[in-house]
């Protein structure tokens, strides 16, 4: 009998699971702590759960970590330190910005190691607007919930006369002082980890609603007498109370990167409204962002990834800017250190979001990207460059000048009312020059346009993956030369340099490989070696890079049948490795390894269009395949639910793209490649009001075959979409089956755009 209740009790579990309700309240299936069980040597995501509106100013966390670690919240850890403000992109690159509050009892300590609390994740509540935490050794339960550029806290305290708040402005450079009056502390932090000019503070201000019964500001592990301000390298407060069992004290805390009057302005987002009206606002403002696509079918968990990937797809790249006290948009300019006026946004590396994450943005949030586009003329025009990697100014890391493609795809998909001149002129300045740090600017760009690649034996590392970058940038730049009607000569010299991915193609291997100055490949070669000629991945990943011309890769590889053995093997060769370039195996490389999908790494970006390239090769079914098992095996939504850096949505926009059933491998053109949709019924709200509804009926773990399509009534045997005929409102019926389709997309005019096919 048991064995059979247990059994009932799985089904009716599996039932549920598999039900299909459409729901007016998606953010309950958001989950922010997957990804979060990560550390430096294995990422299943390297997130933390960021507790804010879309694309807010300010982020809120729990901090697990040492001040100063990238890795602030770790699934793993059994101890709260505090609630930080963070406007950390990625642990890799690190915060900046930040400071914390920390509710205690008893005995005042301020120190981050002897403050801190152990917590279970059984008395933890993280949503995209609000967290919940209980802290056993003080007896308090902390409540937190965000606008965009403040937030409110409710702390629930037990009866004693040792209630505090320690407020930690962090160290390198940092400044409190206790009005206590006004119930108020204000104060600024500088800790930041690059990008900034020397004036960077980030300016707070913080008012409780009961007064102090003590008010004393700290120095490093000091507590200060006689003293109601600081100025140090490491800089606190501490404010106490008297409290009675179940007593609720209530911060308001807002900042600015502009000044404590600014702080004070952009507090006012919280008006009058209580807490729990707050945290309503919140949600509301999630839901709606989150219910403009809405997902029918599939199973609970299925859904629960797909709106935990587009929460993270909505966060960044953030605001950097603020209303002043006439309401017009201005910002501190990372660039120059002056305060601007217009739009400004950072915390986003290109070389990872140009694939997916921006072009998602121009389906869905065109409106936005046009403000960004703006954001990136005030960035050149400040700095002299755009930026590659902002956080929040220029950061030295990663290659490529993919702020081409982002521009390019911005404007060629209807992007308008900004100054595309002046972007023109700046992706035009980075074709020719290097910039002032070599994530800046192209670095060997005059290798590059002289010899057509940038050689092996000149010193500049990962030269193979910034010659097929480069490339595919050119192209990027060819297309964006064309709708400006800027002059012949110029489109066709960009047209050549899209053709420079020829240059690395190596017919004894048919793979990229790197170059020397003197025309010979570098010698010896080891296809697995990481990294060297190219960047965190090897020759396996990056030979797909030629994004804008697949038929011409194709063509190279001596055609479509060897192309797709390439492909196969991609999955069937073992996930063997060199590492030796590094010295250790880095975090991609094991991520690698223990996928158990070959040499496929999907964790990192420059593999993930890979799979969409079977539909340039008349072997769409083998795309609709391998991305199934993709979402199914690498994406759950667990704290270890990620295969990989989530890296600022290009990882999540990958799922919601794919789980729609189409992605963008080419941004820049009006193309996106099909694959399969992962449920039964999507619809997508577009901004300009028209719907992009997504029907496949029969669809199931087993039915992940398109078997037909017909787009707006009409069958449909073409591997892509056009953009302008999606955004017009459009109607998708998929006939999925449970073997393929081998007679559909199999004809070269259904193949997708490449240049050589043009």
């Amino acid at each position: 009998m048991k064995k059979l209740l247990y059994l009932f009790a799985w089904a009716t579990l599996f039932s549920t699971a598999s039900a299909q309700p459409t729901t007016s309240d998606p953010v309950a299936l958001v989950n922010p702590l997957i990804g979060t069980d990560s550390k430096p040597s294995l990422s299943n995501g390297n997130t933390y759960p960021a507790i804010a509106l879309p694309w807010g100013m300010n982020f809120w966390m729990p901090q697990t970590g040492k001040m100063g670690d990238g890795w602030a919240y770790t699934y793993t850890a059994d101890k709260i330190r505090g609630f930080k403000q963070t406007h950390q992109p990625s642990p890799w690159m690190n915060d900046y910005g930040q400071f914390s509050l920390m509710p205690i009892t008893g005995k005042l300590r301020i120190d981050e190691n002897e403050r801190a609390s152990w917590y279970s994740h059984k008395s933890e509540l993280a949503t995209p607007y609000y967290y919940s935490v209980y802290l056993a050794d003080h007896d308090v339960t902390t409540e937190l919930t965000p606008t965009e550029r403040a937030a409110t806290f409710r702390f629930t305290f037990p009866k004693t006369d040792h209630s505090y708040m320690v407020l930690d402005a962090f160290d390198k450079g940092s400044y409190v002082k206790i009005l206590p009056k006004e119930r108020k502390i204000i104060g600024y932090t500088t800790r930041n980890s690059g990008g900034v000019p020397a004036n960077f503070k980030n300016y707070f201000v913080i008012y409780f609603d009961k007064p102090f019964t003590t008010a004393q500001v700290w120095h490093e592990k000091t507590i200060t007498k006689d003293s109601l301000e600081i100025q140090s390298d490491h800089a606190g407060a501490v404010v106490g109370f008297k409290t009675s069992k179940g007593e609720q004290i209530h911060a308001r805390v807002a900042s600015s990167f502009i000044s404590l009057e600014q702080a004070e302005l952009n507090l006012k987002e919280l008006g009058t409204d209580s807490f729990d009206t707050v945290k309503q606002k919140a949600r509301q403002a999630w839901n709606k962002e989150l219910a403009r696509i809405q997902v029918e079918g599939g199973t609970l968990a299925q859904r629960q990834t797909f709106y935990s990937c587009l929460y993270r797809s909505l966060l960044f790249p953030r605001k950097f800017y603020e209303l002043d006290a006439a309401r017009k948009v201005v910002h501190y300019s990372p660039y120059n250190g002056q305060v601007m006026p217009g739009y400004l946004f950072t915390d986003t590396g290109f070389w990872d979001t140009f694939r997916s994450l921006f072009p998602f943005l121009n389906l869905m949030y065109p409106s936005l990207n046009v403000q960004i586009q703006e954001g990136l003329v005030n960035a050149y025009k400040e700095g002299g460059w755009l930026p590659e990697w902002a956080s929040p100014g220029l950061r030295n890391t990663m290659i490529g000048s993919n702020s081409a493609s982002i521009i390019a795809d911005a404007y060629l998909k209807g992007g308008r009312g900004y100054d595309i001149n002046t972007l023109y002129e700046a992706v035009l300045k980075n074709s020719e020059q290097e910039g002032p740090l070599d994530a800046v600017g192209r670095r060997g760009a005059s290798y590059y346009n002289t010899l057509g690649y940038v050689p092996y034996d000149v010193k500049i590392n990962e030269n193979a993956a910034r010659t097929l970058e480069y490339a595919y940038d050119d192209f990027t730049i060819y297309q964006l030369a064309k709708a400006l009607k800027r002059p012949q000569a110029e489109i066709d010299r960009f047209a050549k340099r899209s053709q420079n991915y020829r240059n690395l193609f190596d017919k004894q291997t048919g793979l990229m490989r790197g170059k020397n100055q003197n025309g010979t490949f570098q010698s010896p070669f080891n296809p697995f070696k990481w990294g060297d000629a190219f960047t965190e991945g090897n020759s396996w990943h990056y030979t797909w890079s030629v994004f804008h011309d697949v038929q011409g890769l194709i063509t190279l590889m001596g055609g479509r049948q060897q192309f797709v053995t390439k492909l196969d093997s991609v999955f069937t060769i073992p996930p063997v490795y060199d590492e030796s370039y590094y010295g250790s195996v880095i975090h991609e490389i094991r991520e690698m390894q223990i996928a158990n999908m070959g040499q496929y790494a999907h964790g990192n970006q420059p593999i993930q269009h890979m799979i969409y390239l079977y539909n340039y090769a008349g072997e769409p079914w083998k795309a609709q395949y391998w991305l199934r098992e993709v979402m199914n095996r690498l994406y759950l939504p667990t704290v270890d639910g990620y295969c990989g850096d989530e890296d600022n949505g290009q990882t999540s926009a990958w799922y919601v793209f794919t789980a729609m059933g189409f992605y963008p491998v080419c941004p820049a053109t009006d193309q996106y490649v099909l694959g399969a949709p992962l449920f039964k019924k999507v619809t997508a709200k577009l901004e300009n009001g028209k719907e992009l509804i997504i029907k496949a009926p029969n669809n199931s773990d087993q039915h992940k075959y398109i078997n037909t399509l017909r787009l707006n009534g009409k069958t449909y045997s073409k591997n892509w979409l056009s953009h302008k005929e999606l955004t017009q409102g459009a109607t998708l019926d998929f006939d999925m089956s449970t073997t393929p389709n081998r007679q559909r997309g199999i004809k070269p005019e259904d193949f997708p755009y490449s240049f050589s096919s043009k």
